[in-house]
Formats: structure tokens, C-alpha cells, sequence
């Protein structure tokens, strides 16, 4: 396996869990290794319409440091939290998220248990993606809504989001991903399908005027905005079905068109 450097007497290999802890004290700093994390969650957040019911739930997936937290205020769910790294899980309890250490692919909740689950920037991180999605939609209610993103697994992403973002300061930390774990489209609309899903994708990038604006400091934070192409990053958004049918997959969503209801409530 390469083994990539951050710093020199620190190996690195792809998407080494032991990287988050490493930098740990990062999570809530506007120019660190992961502030177009910060990014992505608010865009995330976009998804989510506000509660429908009192007492509605919201299961972050991979949570981070909580870095949604900010962005679901006054939304009305109980905000659950979800990841591996116990000083993500501390940071993150720290900003009003309910979190516990687990696994994405055996989520140590019951089943039905949320109105919404959120699955940020972690598909790409599994090495089991039709477990991880199983567990998404294991944890849905009827009529619970799904939101992610991640990345493609295609030649462009690996280019972009991995060769150049990766050593680009604050865009993503060196080694974090593999490329050999980045998501097949049209894998991720099929699981979703099997598990009542039904999975609508659009594009995203940064804004380059706000990019422009971050890197010259006259800004702490950069717009996502939609694009039509898939092929690097991109969002998904599907409700649970209200009476599934095991065995009987649905139709699934098709790679690369972006859908009107990707981005409405």
C-alpha cells in the first residue's frame, strides 16, 4: 500500500482512521485540515427540512466534531451523533450533539429510531458500502428522509478531490482518502433501492467566488452550490418508503442527472 506523508517522520497510509486523532484540535477551525467539512455540512443542513413532530430525531452518520450542529438549531430534532474517533465524539458533545462511539456499517441503535439520517462525507471512508447503506436505512422511520454526500468514484474525482485537493491547505487533509473506496454511482442508488430508498442526486462544488474569497481571508466559509455533473462530489436526498416490500427493489435513481427534489423540502 503507498504510504503518504504529512509530515516526515509521520507515515500516513489512505484513509487511516488514526489521521482524525492526529488532528483532532482542528474540527472547529475555520482554516484547518477540515474546514471544507464545515462547508459541506452547511449544505447538508439545506436538506433538512425542520421536524414534523415533536421529538424527531436526527442521526449523523460519521458526525466529525459535530460539525452539523450549527446548522440544525432551531430545526427541532434531538441530534444524534455517530462516529469511530472518541475525541470527535467528545468535540462533538461538546456542540449539543448526543454522540456515541460506533461504526457506520453497526450503528448501535435500534431500528426506526430517526427521522432523518445524515451520512456526511463517510460512504467514501467504508469498506463495506452495501452495509453502510443497510444501516442508513435500517435506522430510517417510514417516511424518513435519507440526505448524504460523498464522493465518485470516477478518473476526474480521484484527480480533483484527491491529487489537488489533498495538498491544497484546508481543502482535505493529506491521506484521507482511498481512492479504491470511492462510490459507484450507480452501486449507491441500487442499495438505497433494495432498502426502500428511492436515491436523487446533484452536483456540488464550491463556490469560486467564495473560494476566491476564502483563500484571500476577506472570508471564513465558502457557498456549495449545485452543478448538473456527478462525477466528483455530489449530495443524495430519498425518503424511506411507508410500507416496504422486502425483496422488491424500487427504481433507482440514475447517476448524473440532478433532480428538482434533490433540493426541495
Amino acid at each position: 500500500m503507498v504510504i503518504l506523508r504529512e509530515h516526515p517522520d509521520e507515515p500516513i497510509r489512505p484513509n487511516d482512521p488514526a489521521l482524525y486523532e492526529r488532528l483532532a484540535d482542528e474540527w472547529w477551525s475555520p482554516r484547518g485540515s477540515f474546514a471544507m467539512l464545515h462547508w459541506l455540512a452547511a449544505a447538508r443542513a439545506e436538506l433538512v427540512p425542520p421536524a414534523a413532530r415533536e421529538g424527531a430525531v436526527l442521526v449523523d452518520l460519521g458526525c466529525g466534531g459535530g460539525l452539523m450542529a450549527p446548522h440544525l438549531r432551531g430545526k427541532g430534532y434531538h441530534h444524534i451523533g455517530v462516529d469511530r474517533s472518541p475525541t470527535a465524539v467528545r468535540q462533538a458533545a461538546d456542540h449539543g450533539v448526543l454522540a456515541v462511539r460506533g461504526d457506520v456499517t453497526a450503528v448501535p441503535l435500534r431500528d426506526g429510531r430517526a427521522d432523518v439520517v445524515a451520512a456526511g462525507e463517510i460512504l467514501e471512508h467504508v469498506e463495506d458500502l452495501p452495509r453502510a447503506v443497510a444501516e442508513s436505512c435500517r435506522l430510517l422511520r417510514p417516511g424518513g428522509l435519507l440526505v448524504l454526500d460523498t464522493l465518485a468514484d470516477t478518473a476526474l474525482c480521484r484527480a480533483l478531490a484527491i491529487g489537488v485537493a489533498e495538498r491544497v491547505p484546508g481543502m482535505a487533509p493529506r491521506g484521507v482518502h482511498d481512492p479504491e473506496l470511492l462510490v459507484d454511482r450507480a452501486e449507491l442508488a441500487r442499495e438505497c433501492a433494495r432498502h426502500g430508498v428511492r436515491l436523487q442526486v446533484r452536483g456540488v462544488r464550491p463556490s469560486l467566488r467564495g473560494l476566491a474569497a476564502w483563500l484571500a481571508r476577506r472570508s471564513e466559509t465558502v457557498p456549495m452550490v449545485p452543478i448538473s455533473s456527478t462525477a466528483v462530489l455530489f449530495q443524495g436526498r430519498g425518503r424511506r418508503a411507508a410500507a416496504d416490500t422486502p425483496g422488491r427493489p424500487r427504481a433507482a435513481a440514475q447517476p448524473g442527472r440532478t433532480t428538482r427534489a434533490a433540493a426541495e423540502g
